[in-house]
């Protein structure tokens, strides 16, 4: 029987500006997605990439004294340097600039308008040109409450368009909501969409004139394509669409799009009414995720507090970075980035729980057994415990990853930690290793420490992949996991173990 396939996907990512914790976090959370289903026997497709057209594109460029191409190449770079840094393992990185996406565009575009779907009209309105989209006259109200500060740049445009009939697919979309209630998530998120699509939708324009940073309009002089209907086609470029053999056939529809909750309408609305247009089948999922503060207060240049994520690997590592982001917020909700939590979960929980469990240990074997894991005797009620209580903390790690609840998983992982932790205080070997009589009781013990290191290392693997491995290298195991490693029992008496280097430093800050 062969594997089933998964199919995960981050939004592609604007190459006006560098990497950002927003960026970041998108991507090792899809990450974290695709290893768990790789590590549970799926065939994983994992797409990220970049969003390089647009008029923001052009006018950023013109700034810096580049062409939009130059501009592209250079911020493209360092995405894809910061996927290397933390880990992330995509299978493909599409960028809006290569041949394949012009074709795919091309012939999404081409299947709309064979559906009667594009018309040729003339738009004048405001268009918000940081966020690519155009402003209905209900927005520009809600805009204009706003403190000047913090209001987008607005342009007036009058210019002839390509429209999307929209309006048309009011009810079909509707319809899709109420039959796959699990299409967006959260459910309060889903709630919103509806709202605002019960509210009515106005045709959409599809084209620009007044500028050429863009695909061509097939078969249209002088029009671009509208970037959002350029960049939501990327989902399918990846899998070699147009074709709609091999990877399309196998990985499309996706399963989930991560998105942040700031472009979840134009994928949640504009993307399935697109699709449903083409002919094609929509995806399963479109999961939108908040946004991060920093320190309180709202992340802005201006404000000089925008965290770079290089920074932040530099000065603690990356494993610290993924495990804070994914632990610190229930994975949808909005969340806060502070030093002082950061520092408190890498002492508390990475360094005096997971750490200092696999250190002493270790430790307590290569002081004890000549460094080479033991064979258990009889097991008593403590191990069993511990047993049991594995079994129920893989199952519902299990169920919460497939909720996406990263922070709830964890939190059960560490649960299994601290009981470990205090199954070592209570049995405390350094007493049993001084009494003769108790040398079957002392190696017992240790084997059920390996076993329990074993297993944590299976469970953190999805959101610390390189720790994962540190610990299996250290109890003389591949790093590779294998589908048979989740059983308990695993650990092999006369496997050689190294202690090692820590897994993780103690952050000691400068008093003021």
């Amino acid at each position: 029987m062969g594997k089933k396939q998964f199919y995960v996907t981050t939004p592609i990512y604007y190459v006006n500006d560098v990497p950002h914790i927003g960026h970041a976090y998108t991507t090792i959370a899809a990450d974290t997605i695709a290893r768990y289903k790789a590590a549970s026997g799926h065939e994983v497709y994992f797409l990220t990439g970049t969003d390089e057209h647009g008029r923001k594109i052009e006018q950023t460029a013109q700034t810096s004294g580049e062409t939009p191409i130059e501009l592209a190449d250079r911020v493209v770079v360092k995405f894809q340097d910061l996927w290397k840094v933390l880990g992330i393992s995509n299978t493909d990185f599409i960028r809006t600039t290569e041949p394949r996406h012009h074709e795919a565009v091309s012939e999404i575009w081409r299947l709309v308008q064979k559906n009667g779907d594009i018309y040729l009209d003339e738009y004048e309105g405001w268009y918000d040109v940081r966020n690519e989209a155009f402003i209905t006259e209900i927005q520009l109200e809600e805009i204009m409450k706003l403190p000047e500060e913090s209001r987008p740049h607005l342009e007036k445009i009058k210019e002839q368009s390509y429209f999307f009939r929209l309006s048309s697919y009011q009810e079909p979309l509707l319809r899709h909501y109420r039959e796959h209630p699990e299409f967006i998530k959260p459910d309060y998120r889903r709630n919103e969409v509806v709202s605002f699509v019960e509210g009515g939708l106005r045709d959409l324009s599809v084209s620009r004139t007044n500028f050429s940073w863009g695909i061509p309009a097939p078969d249209s002089e002088g029009h671009v394509v509208y970037v959002w209907f350029d960049a939501l086609t990327n989902y399918l470029t990846s899998l070699g669409f147009p074709e709609k053999t091999g990877d399309f056939q196998k990985f499309w529809p996706a399963d989930i799009h991560l998105v942040g909750k700031d472009i979840l309408r134009f994928h949640a609305i504009y993307w399935p009414a697109f699709l449903m247009s083409a002919g094609l089948p929509l995806p399963k999922t479109v999961f939108a995720h908040g946004w991060w503060t920093v320190e309180g207060e709202k992340m802005s240049k201006s404000l000089g507090n925008v965290v770079d994520p290089y920074q932040v690997v530099e000065e603690f590592d990356s494993e610290i970075f993924r495990y804070f982001l994914l632990r610190e917020i229930p994975f949808g909700q909005d969340g806060d980035y502070s030093r002082k939590s950061l520092v408190n979960r890498v002492n508390g929980e990475l360094v005096n729980g997971l750490g200092n469990l696999v250190s002493r240990s270790l430790g307590m074997i290569e002081r004890y057994l000549g460094g080479v894991v033991p064979k258990p005797a009889e097991l008593s009620e403590s191990e069993k415990e511990i047993e049991n209580f594995y079994r129920e903390t893989a199952q519902q790690v299990h169920s919460d990853l497939e909720e996406l609840a990263f922070n709830r998983a964890l939190s059960r992982i560490w649960e299994f930690i601290a009981l470990v932790n205090r199954y070592v205080d209570n049995t405390a070997p350094w007493k049993l290793a001084k009494q003769q009589e108790q040398g079957e009781r002392l190696e017992t013990v240790l084997w059920t420490l390996v076993e329990s290191i074993r297993v944590i290392s299976l469970l953190v693997y999805p959101f610390l992949p390189e720790t994962a491995r540190d610990i299996r290298e250290k109890i003389g195991l591949s790093p590779e996991l294998g589908a048979e490693d989740a059983h308990w029992g695993g650990t092999k008496p006369g496997t050689a173990i190294k202690k090692g280097e820590n897994l993780f430093t103690r952050i000691t800050e400068k008093s003021e």
